[in-house]
């Protein structure tokens, strides 16, 4: 996130919103202080529910991860289900675009759920294919209408 602020790429912001969970308020507060704003929190902006499973090593959160976009209509061992999630960061998104004015707007979230509103407004179907290629990316999306303008792409 620092490496981020720091490019001239995202200027022109007028909000900066994150989910409510700590590393994603944390990291949106990277990218906020540098335009001095504050980090405005959405519930619906959070990470799909892997609660049912908590944490895997890594080979196995990448099985799950992988049936989570195979089978969005399915859960994955109990986690929150893609077309649920999908719907859920899709509406937070709606309703922090209804609430905002001017100027850019940066969501700060988590690869999952930032996926699934990359393939709403981009017209895609559900696929890891679509997923972020790896951690630390960001997709850009023009606001009226919310649309994709950039894939994802890792921080330089």
């Amino acid at each position: 996130m620092r490496r981020l602020a720091a490019e001239p790429r995202p200027g022109g912001l007028a909000a900066v919103w994150a989910s409510d969970e700590t590393k994603a308020i944390e990291a949106a507060g990277i990218l906020a202080a540098r335009f001095g704003l504050p980090v405005l929190v959405h519930p619906g902006l959070r990470e799909m529910d892997r609660s049912s499973t908590g944490y895997r090593p890594r080979e196995e959160f990448e099985r799950l991860a992988d049936a989570f976009f195979a089978r969005p209509e399915e859960s994955a061992e109990g986690w929150e289900r893609a077309v649920d999630a999908q719907r859920r960061i899709v509406a937070a998104a709606r309703d922090i675009l209804a609430g905002h004015g001017a100027g850019g707007l940066a969501l700060v979230g988590h690869g999952g759920t930032g996926t699934l509103l990359m393939c709403a407004w981009a017209g895609l179907p559900i696929a890891r294919s679509h997923d972020q290629p790896a951690p630390g990316c960001t997709w850009r999306f023009a606001l009226r209408p919310p649309r994709v303008t950039e894939a994802w792409r890792p921080i330089p």
